[in-house]
């Protein structure tokens, strides 16, 4: 076979193994193959697929440490995971989520793969992991306050309320309340409050990111209304090319008017 046939088999196999239709062992053993040819791009082949099965391997441990971060708090109990997204920008809602894994997981390919705090991921993969994140969880909610509750009660207020509306409108009540950063205020379930949760926490995690995904979605829909202020791009936070809008235009329906007085 000549090296662009190899490499397209490399490829496939990769595509295969993360279908599951091939193990690791598969993969390690057509990378011992490739390391006896004589050929040296080939056998950089034979390496990048080795690294490829360690890297696999390496994020598997670090979220099955997420998980088993879960599980210390209760073996056999429903917990969810909440977070907020939204707190600081100038514009648009507060968005919270909340989300019930299976956390008893026997089988290493039923893993989240990918999971972290959500502003540590590319655009792309949070779309991606929120849909199979939707997909796989035992249940899930997101909730909104819009900006004319943030000027009313404060962005304090909104952040617990958020929390507290995202664990209310799940479909099945938890037994253990996971919340990102804060304790949650006048909430009748049991709560542990993890700072950094959603680099720790698997269900803050996944909390995390569908919210952050929800959020982001929303303020492309509300740039396409309001098309001074570079919404789709800022998402409503502070940036230069918002601020500077928001001087030139004044504000528009979704600012938070409370969070604009050193502005205008």
């Amino acid at each position: 076979m000549n090296f662009k046939n190899i490499k397209n088999y490399v490829d496939s196999l990769k595509n295969g193994y993360e279908n599951s239709n091939i193990s690791q062992q598969q993969l390690l053993e057509a990378a011992a193959v490739l390391s006896e040819d004589n050929r040296k791009n080939v056998q950089g082949l034979s390496i990048r697929l080795k690294s490829y099965v360690e890297c696999i391997n390496k994020e598997i441990d670090r979220v099955n440490g997420m998980y088993a971060f879960d599980r210390q708090f209760s073996s056999n109990a429903f917990i969810a995971g909440v977070d907020e997204v939204g707190r600081g920008p100038l514009a648009g809602p507060i968005v919270g989520a909340a989300v019930i894994l299976d956390l008893d997981i026997t089988n290493d390919r039923e893993l989240l793969l990918g999971i972290k705090d959500s502003k540590k991921l590319s655009s792309r993969s949070r779309e991606q992991l929120a849909e199979i994140i939707k997909s796989k969880a035992t249940a899930y909610s997101i909730s909104l306050l819009d900006s004319s509750m943030i000027d009313t009660r404060g962005i304090a207020w909104c952040n617990n309320e958020i929390f507290r509306m995202a664990v209310q409108e799940l479909e099945r009540q938890p037994d253990l309340v996971l919340s990102d950063g804060y304790p949650i205020k006048n909430f009748s379930l049991p709560n542990k409050f993890i700072i950094k949760g959603d680099a720790k926490s698997a269900s803050i995690a996944c909390a995390s990111i569908i919210a952050k995904v929800y959020r982001d979605n929303l303020m492309k829909e509300y740039a396409k209304i309001y098309q001074d202020y570079g919404f789709e791009d800022n998402a409503g936070y502070g940036t230069q090319e918002h601020i500077t809008a928001l001087k030139k235009q004044g504000p528009c329906k979704i600012h938070r008017m409370s969070f604009l007085t050193n502005i205008l």
